[in-house]
């Protein structure tokens, strides 16, 4: 199946009510859950080439972009490891959903990406395959009646890359091993940073799968 495809049979099944919902958004502990020597270099996010779903608000430039970054860093900025790892995001498609008749065709916002994992030390993925991850809004009192109705373009791209943060630091969390505390050559002359980065190809990500 196609991801367009994928994305318009998730979207049905959730406007039936058969996909379940997600809380408000997430009060983060100070101290994370352990992911070896993992710090938070760089965070890029790529989306010229999304594609619009069905029902969908088009979404600003750069909209993505910052929404996905603010959400990522905040989730992932907490982690003070040794070693900096690069998350990089591509926006495969969206929905934005548009306003429409309350609890019969107002469409839910949805959002479906790749994520890729990168080792500064090494300028490597360190992911075997590209990671496909698909959200769908939060549940709350501004959702229920579909967010088209009660909350700006903005504010369901926040609800989105939210949940899309919470999404990628899950996988993250279940591969730990790739973050295992390894030797690493010190570096010179004061504290440590990420590398200098030339974004394409270290960061390249794989573009939309054609339909």
């Amino acid at each position: 199946m196609t991801t367009a495809a994928r994305l318009r049979t998730c979207l049905a099944a959730a406007a039936l009510g058969l996909l379940a919902a997600c809380g408000a958004r997430e009060e983060l502990p100070e101290t994370p859950e352990p992911m070896g020597d993992f710090r938070l270099g760089y965070t890029v996010v790529v989306e010229e080439n999304a594609e619009l779903g069905p029902f969908t608000r088009e979404a600003e430039p750069g909209l993505w972009r910052s929404e996905l970054t603010q959400a990522i860093d905040r989730r992932l900025g907490r982690y003070e490891g040794d070693a900096y790892y690069h998350v990089a995001a591509n926006v495969e498609m969206y929905v934005l959903a548009l306003p429409g008749v309350p609890l019969l065709v107002s469409p839910k916002s949805a959002l479906v990406l790749t994520v890729n994992v990168w080792d500064d030390a090494t300028g490597t993925k360190i992911n075997p395959e590209p990671k496909q991850i698909t959200v769908f809004e939060s549940f709350s009192g501004k959702t229920v009646i579909g967010s088209g109705l009660t909350q700006s373009r903005e504010e369901q791209a926040r609800n989105l890359a939210e949940n899309a943060a919470a999404k990628i630091h899950e996988w993250m969390l279940e591969n730990t091993a790739w973050f295992e505390a390894a030797e690493r050559p010190a570096a010179e002359g004061g504290e440590s940073g990420p590398g200098e980065v030339t974004l394409p190809p270290v960061f390249e990500v794989p573009a939309a799968p054609a339909n």
